[in-house]
């Protein structure tokens, strides 16, 4: 069950005072629309499980696992009789680290990892899955470590599958791992940025690209224009600021890299579906 839900903002009940909650869930119950600051993983080991993510529908099978990446709304529903794992880390101070920051905008808002779909990896993003699980259920001292090891090793596995086999630079398979190195660098370069003026000219020159391929580029590599992408970056910063009492939207907006608070609550509905006030009542409230 939810068991904190504000209007569609669920508040995970974490395992005492750590940032991670990992439940076998087998109610027969459905979750009605809702999202989160945590990662959601999801794999059903009995009977199948269905979710909708930002539009899309997912039917999983035993064994099937779904990624629903951080502040993404879902709905979930359940068959009669069934069980599953749900594992809930907060993903915030992974994003300290350059290439997974990257992994976590590249492959959300959702992915999913079936034995069909990803037969290279599987095995092992199943079994590093099946191990968290044990390492919570026996908690002992430095246990949250030992999940958070597993689960950084979740996601490079997939992120390194993911952009070997989805990243489509039409080139050889060198330039191809030059690329990736090199954009990597930029996604890092812009979320450490992103409440600077960024422009394209600025990013083509320090990639060493002309801007049209540098545009064409970057599209392959992240699914996102280079605005779309810094549009992303400075929202994700605004949510942290919202939780500040002491800053007003148009603060937020300034401090965000916007150039008007209007610009700021157009952008922030887009891509959150709210207004920055709406979201800061129903977060913080």
């Amino acid at each position: 069950m939810i068991e904190n839900l504000q209007g569609i903002f669920e508040t995970v009940n974490h395992r005492g005072d750590t940032n991670i909650r990992l439940y076998m869930n087998d109610k027969a119950e459905d979750y009605p629309p809702h999202w989160h600051s945590s990662m959601e993983i999801i794999m059903p080991l009995e009977s199948y499980y269905i979710a909708e993510v930002a539009g899309h529908r997912f039917e999983l099978r035993e064994g099937d696992i779904l990624f629903i990446f951080p502040c993404n709304l879902h709905t979930l529903y359940a068959p009669p009789k069934g069980k599953r794992i749900i594992f809930q880390p907060e993903m915030q101070f992974l994003h300290q680290l350059k290439e997974i920051d990257a992994i976590l905008s590249l492959m959300a808002p959702v992915r999913l990892i079936t034995a069909a779909t990803a037969p290279d990896i599987y095995p092992d993003v199943r079994k590093l899955l099946l191990e968290i699980a044990d390492e919570y259920q026996f908690f002992s001292s430095l246990s949250e470590a030992v999940i958070y090891s597993k689960l950084l090793e979740m996601l490079s596995i997939t992120g390194r599958y993911y952009m070997s086999n989805a990243t489509t630079f039409d080139t050889t398979a060198d330039k191809r791992q030059e690329y990736t190195a090199k954009f990597i660098t930029i996604c890092d370069y812009i979320a450490n940025n992103c409440t600077e003026e960024l422009s394209l000219d600025q990013m083509a020159d320090l990639s060493g690209f002309s801007k049209f391929h540098f545009s064409r580029l970057f599209k392959q590599f992240s699914g996102q224009t280079f605005y779309q992408y810094v549009s992303h970056k400075r929202i994700e910063h605004a949510e942290l600021l919202l939780a500040r009492e002491d800053m007003s939207i148009t603060d937020v907006a300034t401090a965000s890299g916007f150039e008007s608070l209007s610009a700021f609550i157009r952008m922030f509905k887009q891509i959150k579906g709210m207004t920055p006030t709406q979201y800061r009542k129903m977060r913080y409230a």
